[in-house]
């Protein structure tokens, strides 16, 4: 798995929004305080609302909230909503990747890896993430 910059933008925009919840948080917060370009994560909330993990709020008081709460909402929804399988060979998932001959195993391989890694992801919520020091407003550097 690879973990492109769009992915982790993605996750740490919904940690800034999960934060404020219930308040909307603007774009323009968000890219400030993650150091996000603005334009990229225009395109990455949109990704986010079509997959129904945020509500974008127009108007002077608006911005983006959680659709869910914190801890209804994985590492692995977000990933997915922005690039799609976590798990590609080639570009294809990894579930519709077809072998012959000597390397038909192969494919058990990449199904392993894809369980693996929704094992870890899928289990981990925005709100496990929001350690104590986040929650009091300190921040830390990745």
């Amino acid at each position: 798995m690879h973990v492109t910059a769009r992915s982790d933008y993605a996750i740490r925009a919904m940690l800034v929004i999960a934060l404020s919840d219930p308040d909307p948080v603007k774009s323009e917060t968000m890219a400030q305080a993650q150091e996000i370009p603005a334009s990229f994560l225009r395109g990455i909330l949109t990704d986010l609302r079509r997959a129904d993990l945020v509500f974008a709020q127009r108007g002077h008081e608006g911005g983006f909230t959680l659709a869910r709460p914190p801890v209804d909402i994985s590492v692995g929804d977000v990933l997915r909503a922005v690039g799609g399988e976590l798990t590609s060979v080639r570009g294809v998932p990894a579930g519709d990747v077809a072998y012959f001959g000597e390397a038909v195993r192969l494919r058990t391989v990449w199904l392993n890896i894809e369980t693996s890694i929704s094992a870890i992801v899928d289990t981990v919520s925005l709100a496990a993430l929001l350690t104590p020091a986040t929650r009091t407003g300190r921040r830390r550097r990745v």
